[in-house]
């Protein structure tokens, strides 16, 4: 029969199912009743709460949550949601702006408005057509000519050898945060016939000087004429009521002169997305690629801008998005110059000199479809997640 050890160090082991004797003095008892109590507070003490799992709310929080959010949420649908579905709406409808878009004298149209700009030659197509060739040329000189700069002036100002950085960083994002319409008006009385700009050519010697803002001839145009090309045979095939060599001609000298001053002007803005992204990356990294005899060139085309990566990728995706949109530059460019409109300025245009804001709004929501497409097909082809 196997035994249990007693209590009493020098006693007689005790026999299976015998147990030990009870201590017998009340102070033992009390002694030994504090210290098991005394082992159960401890336990309770060292014992870790479990965390709540992730997600879950008190009784209460959401209905808290959606109260302090709920301000912004209304401005948010009384400002820009409810808009956009009126705006679609007025779409579809042959709203003259005299009436409200709601009256009943406004009449749905269904795709008429659409049809009109696409597919119905005329005037309102052929204006379509054209700004929409405007500010694709826009768009694909203008946004890697800004982040090209921005990424040199970003350059330069992190260039810790460089004295008075702060005054150059301030002075080259300046031109963001003055008023476009300023600077706007600056330029054409810079590039005008007898502005600056043609004033300094006639110095050097330079008589034939274009007038700028009021020619109206392509850039691609022009270079082409210099080698004998002009209108070819089949630059008569007419696509949306523009002709082929239209289409191809290129931007005319005023879009160049806009495309110089908002590369200008935007390349401060996103500078400073670079430079946040420089300062990012580690100087060992920069000193181990210059002990193993790296060129600065080389550093900075195969370090520097693989880790800038997904800063250039949202510089691109922003400059691609507001270049689409642009509207103040060509709203004061477009009365001097008819061919430098672009979706933005003739939906205006339409909306409110003609008014047509049916078809107004139809010019807005195929820019805006066209955006969106474009802004994806960008994001497939790049395939970076600015997560990283």
């Amino acid at each position: 029969m196997a035994s249990v050890p007693s209590d009493d160090p020098g006693g007689a082991p005790l026999a299976a199912g015998q147990y030990a004797a009870v201590p017998a003095s009340l102070e033992e008892r009390a002694e030994a009743v504090a210290g098991r109590a005394g082992t159960r507070r401890l336990a309770r003490r060292s014992r870790v709460r479990r965390p709540r799992a992730t997600g879950t709310l008190r009784k209460g929080e959401g209905f808290f949550g959606w109260l302090f959010v709920s301000p912004a949420l209304v401005i948010l649908v009384l400002f820009v949601v409810l808009p956009i579905f009126l705006a679609l709406y007025v779409s579809f409808t042959n709203w003259s702006g005299l009436t409200p878009p709601l009256a009943s004298s406004v009449k749905l149209v269904g795709l008429t408005n659409y049809k009109t700009l696409l597919t119905e030659p005329g005037l309102y197509q052929a204006n379509f057509a054209e700004s929409f060739r405007n500010v694709f040329y826009y768009v694909i000189f203008t946004v890697p000519l800004q982040t090209a700069l921005a990424l040199s002036l970003a350059v330069l100002v992190n260039n810790k050898f460089l004295k008075g950085r702060g005054f150059f960083r301030s002075a080259y994002y300046l031109p963001s945060v003055t008023s476009s319409i300023a600077i706007t008006v600056i330029f054409i009385y810079l590039f005008q016939g007898a502005g600056v700009v043609n004033s300094i050519f006639h110095f050097f010697g330079w008589r034939q000087t274009p007038d700028w803002i009021y020619d109206q001839r392509g850039l691609f145009t022009l270079i082409l004429s210099a080698f004998g090309v002009n209108s070819p045979s089949w630059g008569g095939h007419l696509v949306m009521g523009l002709s082929a060599w239209q289409w191809l001609a290129g931007p005319s000298l005023g879009m160049c002169v806009m495309i110089v001053m908002v590369s200008w002007t935007t390349a401060g803005t996103f500078m400073l997305f670079f430079l946040a992204a420089l300062q990012q990356i580690s100087e060992d990294i920069d000193e181990a690629t210059e002990i193993d005899g790296a060129t600065p060139w080389q550093r900075f085309r195969r370090v520097t801008v693989p880790l800038l990566r997904p800063t250039l990728v949202l510089v691109i995706t922003l400059g691609f998005i507001s270049t689409w949109q642009v509207f103040d530059q060509s709203f004061l460019l477009g009365p001097s110059n008819p061919t430098d409109i672009t979706p933005g300025y003739l939906a205006y245009q339409v909306s409110f000199q003609d008014s047509a804001f049916g078809m107004g709004a139809a010019v807005a929501f195929l820019l805006f479809a066209l955006i969106v497409v474009l802004t994806l097909l960008q994001r497939k082809f790049v395939k970076e997640d600015l997560t990283k």
